[in-house]
């Protein structure tokens, strides 16, 4: 191989037309498989499964045919063709994946073509042994035929191959006419063709030999580089050819079936002659078809080499520059063409039609699939750089796209996996070298920002009121101190993991500038790596506002990051900041907010102790907060979801008056049984208290080595008594105040709900025996 003119020199090529993109595809399409197969396939399948085949076939390709023409209306096309769409939409990485598998393809083709060429002259094999004595290895013809249209090509390049095209697509469609106006059209002779031969081949195996057919309708897209106007020509021609594909196939399907038995149609490889009105021409039709279709091959897979090579796919230099570079004017790939012709060279000497065609429609397959993908995703992601002038439906394609995946695996499975592999070696390989390749991810964005406005709106449109057991949490976290304190944003991606949802927001103080917009993106990044350093499933956000009640105004009013209204507040301060009038205040304000909005709250007052092994929650209740319990009992359940408390326990403390200790703590206990919850009986405590003034005491004692306490206020308690319900218990490590105001919550399920009810109500009774001693002796705690 030698080195010639750079790849920086003229890239307009030949400036062709419309038509040979018509030439090259119809010449594929009209190939070695029309005169050979065909009517192999209706003697092993009937001609209803034959038929079958060409639709199941188009049924691939078509999506394929209308993506391609989309998506060369809306971009500039250069050299590589299917290669240069896919590696522009999905990135160099993939495309380097699927462009060499393309690449293969199309080079195997060309020993698949010339094998077929040289079939055609099985006629002449008898007279030779009879004459000289011996039978010819058709091998001696594809060889030598496939070296003289490479040095062809060599010397003349696309303009030569374009001349033989225009003549041997006329020889193609005489002798196509002189089979179609021979023989018969006996409607009778459906029934026996109807039925295939015993033992016959299956119908995924007769397919994979029948496919590469098909592949025609996309061959004259590696022309690109070489057309005076890509968006015009590669749609129309590629049409053109695929509408008179579909006639020519399904008319001859049905002639060989009107004419022939299946037995005969199954031995005969030839039997189109035997139809034609001068039997001859058949063979001059193959040798044409299969002379033009390996012609078209050659001139496409080394452009499609060259164009993988400029784009420095290959890890060696010299290599990507060896394989970019063009001889003359036009940018002839000499050297794709010599390694073209060498992975011929070794599918010839395997001389198997049906093995070389199995590969081949593998890789095609792979292809066309990604193709129509591509066509799919650019549907959903609405790019407004996406504006073709013929557009196709994204079902076609999808249906496209999910018909190649499934006659991959439907036509050999280990084939498949093996193609699957390759691919993926060099995906892995590429990755390496392009770290920073994007194509398919923004791609892949779009689509799914797409499909989440379109859910969300959904969403919206069709909201109900969450309640009872379908309950679930998501809240919002806010705290300005997220890169000294991770309170807030701990409690939230627990309560995110997996059950509930989360957003995160980090207050900024100050007027909304360009100088705090620039802040608050470099903080959001900073805290966006910290959810995923944590493996946080919550989403995060910054927020500018003068101070921290605006903020909370402002952020109470977002909407659910889950397409469900939030429903819960996470406040936070540390136990050193208890004594801070101005973070007191803010506590205040916010927790009031939430309060007016019914929001759930959960204010987290927090230590240097961290949660410590995060191994002990206790759930602290009383008489007047039982109202709480089971936003308390279901938080600590979910938290218990998180890896971080995998291995924790939840322990349940109700304080309750002596007088009704019995009723109460069955209560209890009939709600976590009924729950489901992970709570073992052992863990449940209901405990007996005089006054109100030994409660703080009894909590201390009980809790003080606890990880997490949580325990509640009421509306009541925070409208009378402040901040100060959240300074209590200060002898406690890290405490969880929580207050499910104007919130329905059940751990029970409907069946469940009328017991509990019936609880509830005794429990209301009962509450009102409540001495007001005892609730004075309760509010002067708070006083003091």
């Amino acid at each position: 191989m030698t080195e010639n003119t750079s790849n920086t020199e003229s890239q307009q090529g030949y400036g062709f037309g419309m038509m040979p993109v018509f030439l090259t595809a119809i010449s594929t399409i009209l190939g070695a498989v029309l005169f050979l197969r065909f009517g192999w396939a209706v003697g092993h399948q009937g001609i209803w499964g034959a038929l079958l085949i060409i639709v199941v076939g188009h049924i691939i390709t078509i999506p394929t045919a209308l993506a391609v023409s989309e998506i060369a209306t809306n971009r500039k096309i250069e050299g590589g063709g299917a290669y240069y769409i896919i590696s522009r939409s999905f990135g160099t990485n993939i495309g380097a994946a699927i462009g060499v598998s393309l690449y293969l393809s199309q080079a195997i083709s060309v020993a698949f073509y010339l094998i077929a060429f040289a079939q055609s002259f099985t006629p002449l094999f008898a007279l030779i042994q009879s004459s000289f004595g011996f039978t010819p290895d058709p091998r001696m013809i594809s060889l030598p035929v496939g070296l003289i249209l490479a040095v062809l090509v060599f010397k003349k390049g696309a303009s030569m191959g374009m001349m033989v095209l225009y003549m041997v697509v006329a020889v193609l469609f005489i002798s196509l006419l002189a089979f179609f106006v021979g023989g018969g059209w006996d409607f009778g002779n459906l029934g026996k063709t109807s039925a295939p031969i015993a033992n016959n081949h299956s119908w995924a195996f007769v397919f994979a030999v029948c496919f590469p057919a098909f592949t025609g309708i996309i061959a004259g897209v590696g022309l690109s580089g070489d057309l005076k106007n890509p968006r015009r020509s590669i749609p129309l021609g590629t049409m053109i050819a695929t509408i008179v594909g579909i006639v020519i196939y399904v008319l001859t399907v049905i002639k060989l079936g009107l004419n022939g038995t299946p037995a005969e149609l199954a031995s005969d490889e030839l039997y189109m002659s035997k139809v034609a009105l001068w039997g001859p021409i058949i063979p001059l039709g193959l040798a044409a078809a299969t002379l033009s279709s390996a012609i078209g091959s050659l001139l496409v897979a080394p452009r499609t080499m060259q164009a993988l090579a400029g784009d420095q796919l290959f890890p060696w230099e010299k290599l990507n520059k060896l394989f970019s570079s063009g001889v003359g004017k036009a940018n002839e790939p000499l050297n794709g063409t010599i390694l073209t012709m060498v992975i011929t060279i070794v599918f010839i000497v395997l001389g198997d039609v049906n093995a070389v065609a199995t590969v081949v429609s593998q890789f095609f397959l792979v292809t066309y699939g990604a193709i129509c993908l591509i066509s799919v995703m650019e549907h959903f992601a609405a790019n407004p750089s996406y504006r073709p002038s013929f557009r196709s439906r994204w079902w076609i394609s999808l249906t496209g796209a999910v018909g190649s995946i499934i006659m991959m695996f439907v036509s050999g499975v280990i084939a498949s996996i093996v193609a699957v592999l390759f691919m993926t070696v060099i995906y892995v390989s590429m990755r390496r070298t392009h770290k920073n390749e994007q194509g398919i991810a923004i791609l892949f964005k779009g689509a799914v920002q797409q499909m989440v406005r379109r859910l969300q709106i959904w969403l919206q449109k069709n909201r109900t009121p969450i309640r009872g057991a379908e309950w679930r949490p998501s809240f919002i976290a806010v705290s300005g101190s997220t890169f000294t304190r991770l309170t807030a944003f701990d409690l939230l991606r627990w309560l995110g993991h997996r059950q509930g949802f989360g957003t995160y927001f980090h207050y900024i103080k100050g007027f909304l500038t360009w100088e705090t917009n620039q802040r608050a993106k470099k903080e959001l990044e900073k805290i966006i790596k910290l959810t995923g350093d944590s493996e946080a499933g919550i989403y995060a956000d910054t927020i500018v506002s003068p101070s921290f009640t605006t903020s909370i105004a402002q952020i109470i009013q977002v909407p659910g990051v889950a397409g469900m209204d939030n429903n819960g507040l996470i406040l936070e301060f540390s136990n050193d900041e208890s004594s801070s009038n101005e973070t007191m205040t803010d506590i205040k304000n916010g927790v009031s907010l939430a309060l007016e909005c019914d929001f759930n709250i959960c204010v987290f007052r927090s230590s240097d102790y961290r949660c410590g092994f995060r191994s002990r929650i206790h759930i602290w209740l009383t008489q007047e907060e039982l109202g709480n319990s089971n936003l308390m009992i279901l938080l600590a359940y979910i938290m218990m979801g998180h890896p971080d408390w995998s291995h924790g326990e939840i322990s349940v403390f109700a304080a309750i008056p002596e007088d009704m200790l019995e009723k109460r703590g069955q209560f209890l206990r009939d709600l976590i049984h009924k729950g489901r919850l992970p709570i073992s009986p052992q863990n449940i405590q209901v405990l007996p208290y005089t006054s109100w003034s030994s409660y703080e005491e009894l909590v201390t004692r009980t809790s003080g080595e606890a990880d997490l306490v949580m325990t509640s206020f009421t509306r009541e308690q925070f409208l009378k008594f402040g901040t100060k319900v959240f300074t209590k218990f200060d002898k406690l490590r890290d405490a969880i105040f929580v207050c499910s105001e104007g919130q329905e919550i059940f751990l029970l399920d409907e069946d469940e709900k009328e017991d509990a009810s019936i609880e509830n109500e005794e429990k209301t009774e009962n509450s009102d025996d409540i001495s007001e001693k005892d609730h004075n002796e309760h509010s002067s705690e708070y006083k003091d």
